[in-house]
C-alpha cells in the first residue's frame, strides 16, 4: 500500500476526483461542513479506499461467473492426499522431524485469523482473550502462544543453531480488535473483561512468554458496505460505513501491513494458517509442515472426517478438475450419502474443512495483484446510515437496507493445479474443537465443550503414556502445552497416579 498522503487542499482536491470520476462522489456531500479536524480524520478513512476496486468488487458480486452446465465434483485424488488416521508410521514420523528441522532452521511462520469479538459468547473482547474455564484460566491466545514455545523448544533440541528455532507469529485482527489485542497481549487491563479474567491475565507474562519482537499484531482490512445500487453508504458526515472484509482479506492485509516484508526478512519459507477459536489447533503443527512441504505443494489443508452426510460442513474436493470447497448447500441429497467404494462405511466426500492451511511463502508472496481478484460475496445487512439526502442518521434499521461484500480465505484454491494443493485429514478429538457459541443445554461448539475437548485429550495422552487419573473431574486433566505439544515427554508419569486437575 503506498505511504498516506499529506493531508492538503491539493491532496483533498485529487481524492475527491477520484471518487467522482468513480460515480462514488458523493460520499463528499457533508465535507464543507466538518470541523478541521474531522475533515482530516475523513480524509485518512477515505485515501485507504480505492473507488475503483470498489466499484470492480460490486461489479464482480453482481454478476459472478458462471459455473459450467456439466460441474463434475469428485474427492482430490490420492496423490494429494493423506490421513493421520491410516499413514505409515514412518511416513509420519518423517514429516514430523523434517517439520521440526525446518521451525529449527527459523523458516516456519504461524498466521492466526483473530478478527472476531466473542460476541456471540456474550462478550465483546476479542475471542481470543475468551476464558473457558481451564483450572489454569489460560485463554485461546494463551493456550496457543504456549503451544508455539514448547514447538520451538521441541525444534531448538535438533536444531545444529538453536538460536534459530523461532516460529514468529502474525496476528490477524480487525478495526473492533486490534486496540483490544494489543493490550492483552501486553497485560494491560480490558474494559470488556470481567475484573477476574483481568487479574488472570495479569498474573501471566506480557505476550504469554514470546518474545515481542517476534509477534505482529496486525489488521485485516475492510470494505464499504453498499446500498442496493452500489453506492458507498455513510456512517456520519465525515464517516465511510465499512465492515471487515472476510477471513479473505488475509492476502491482502499481508501486503499492505509489511507481513510479507518482514516474513522475507526472516527468511521465511513455510506458512501455517489457522483461526483463534480453535482450542485444540496444533500451532505450527510439524507433521503438517513437513507433509506440505515433502510435497513441494503451494497450499494444503487439514481436514477432518465429516460426522454424517448431514453435517453442515464445507467439503474440500476436486471440482471440474482444480481443488475447491464446496458448501453443504450445494450439494444433492445423493452425493452427499455416497460411500466410498475403495472403503465400504465411509462416505465418498467426507473431508470437512476446518480452515487451517499451510502456505509456501512463494505462493503467498508472488500473489500480487490476484488478492484482489477473490471473489466477494454477498451479504445482505442491517446498517445503520447517514441519508445523504436529508443529512439524517438512521439508526432504527428494521430490515435490511445494505450489502455487506465479504471475501473467503479458500477462494484461491480453483487457482491452483492438483498437483499443487494437498489435503491432510486429522483426527477431529485431537485437533478440532471450535468456539462458536454460547453454553447452553445441549449447546456443541461452546465454552463447556472446548474445555472438556481439552481435559479429555489430556487425560487420554497421560494414559497413553502409562499413567492412571484420578483427580475426581469427569472431564478429565489439563495439561499444559509447556509440558507436551502432543503427547510426548509424558514418560516420567508412568505408573504414576495423578491427583491434580492439571499438569
Amino acid at each position: 500500500m503506498a505511504p498516506p498522503e499529506q493531508f492538503t487542499a491539493a491532496n483533498v482536491a485529487a481524492l475527491k476526483a477520484k471518487f467522482e470520476s468513480a460515480k462514488q462522489g458523493h460520499v463528499f456531500t457533508f465535507y464543507d461542513s466538518l470541523t478541521d479536524s474531522e475533515k482530516e480524520a475523513f480524509f485518512n478513512q477515505l485515501q485507504k479506499i480505492d473507488p475503483a476496486r470498489v466499484n470492480k468488487l460490486w461489479e464482480h458480486a453482481q454478476n459472478p461467473p458462471k459455473e459450467p452446465e456439466n460441474t463434475v465434483v469428485e474427492p482430490l485424488p490420492e496423490s494429494a492426499t493423506a490421513s493421520i488416521l491410516d499413514s505409515k508410521p514412518e511416513d509420519l514420523e518423517r514429516w514430523y522431524n523434517l517439520g521440526l528441522d525446518l521451525i529449527g532452521k527459523g523458516e516456519v511462520a504461524v498466521i492466526l485469523l483473530a478478527g472476531g469479538q466473542g460476541t456471540r459468547l456474550g462478550s465483546k473482547a476479542p475471542k481470543g482473550a475468551f476464558n473457558i474455564q481451564l483450572s489454569s484460566k489460560k485463554t485461546l491466545f494463551h493456550i496457543q502462544a504456549e503451544r508455539i514455545l514448547k514447538i520451538q523448544e521441541l525444534a531448538a533440541e535438533k536444531a545444529q543453531d538453536k538460536s534459530k528455532a523461532v516460529v514468529p507469529w502474525y496476528v490477524m485482527t480487525s478495526g473492533p480488535t486490534r486496540g483490544p489485542t494489543e493490550k492483552f497481549f501486553k497485560k494491560e487491563r480490558l474494559a470488556e473483561l470481567s475484573d477476574e479474567d483481568n487479574d488472570a491475565r495479569a498474573q501471566g507474562k506480557p505476550y504469554f512468554g514470546l518474545d515481542e519482537k517476534n509477534v505482529t499484531i496486525f489488521e485485516q482490512g475492510v470494505l464499504p458496505c453498499y446500498d442496493f445500487n452500489g453506492k458507498i453508504m455513510l456512517a456520519g458526515k465525515g464517516e465511510v460505513a465499512v465492515a471487515p472484509d472476510g477471513n479473505g482479506g488475509i492476502y491482502k492485509a499481508l501486503q499492505d501491513e509489511g507481513v510479507l516484508d518482514d516474513m522475507r526478512r526472516r527468511g521465511i519459507r513455510h506458512v501455517h494458517a489457522y483461526c483463534v477459536d480453535n482450542c485444540l489447533a496444533k500451532v505450527a503443527d510439524p507433521v503438517f509442515v513437513g507433509f506440505a512441504a515433502d510435497k513441494g505443494v503451494q497450499i494444503a489443508t487439514k481436514v477432518v472426517r465429516k460426522r454424517n452426510a448431514t453435517e453442515s460442513v464445507g467439503l474440500i474436493l476436486s471440482k471440474n478438475g482444480r481443488p475447491d470447497v464446496v458448501e453443504y448447500s450445494e450439494i444433492d441429497a445423493a452425493t452427499a450419502e455416497a460411500q466410498d467404494p475403495k472403503q465400504p462405511g465411509l462416505l465418498k466426500f467426507r473431508a470437512a474443512n476446518i480452515v487451517n492451511h499451510y502456505y509456501s511463502f512463494a505462493y503467498l508472496d508472488g500473489m500480487g495483484d490476484k488478492v484482489n481478484a477473490l471473489p466477494p460475496h454477498i451479504a445482505k445487512k442491517k446498517i445503520p446510515y447517514l441519508d445523504v439526502a436529508t443529512g439524517e442518521a438512521v439508526t432504527g434499521v428494521t430490515k435490511p437496507n445494505g450489502i455487506k461484500l465479504e471475501q473467503f480465505v479458500f477462494d484461491n484454491f480453483k487457482w491452483l493445479d492438483l498437483a499443487e494443493f494437498a489435503c491432510f485429514e486429522v483426527r477431529r478429538e485431537e485437533e478440532f474443537s471450535p468456539l462458536k457459541n454460547a453454553d447452553a443445554p445441549g449447546a456443541e461448539d461452546c465454552p463447556t465443550t472446548s474445555r472438556q475437548h481439552i481435559k479429555a485429550q489430556g487425560k487420554r495422552w497421560v494414559e497413553a503414556a502409562g499413567a492412571t487419573v484420578k483427580n475426581g473431574d469427569a472431564e478429565g486433566l489439563e495439561v499444559s502445552p509447556l509440558t507436551s505439544y502432543g503427547g510426548e515427554g509424558l514418560d516420567s508419569w508412568k505408573d504414576k497416579e495423578i491427583t491434580v486437575s492439571s499438569i
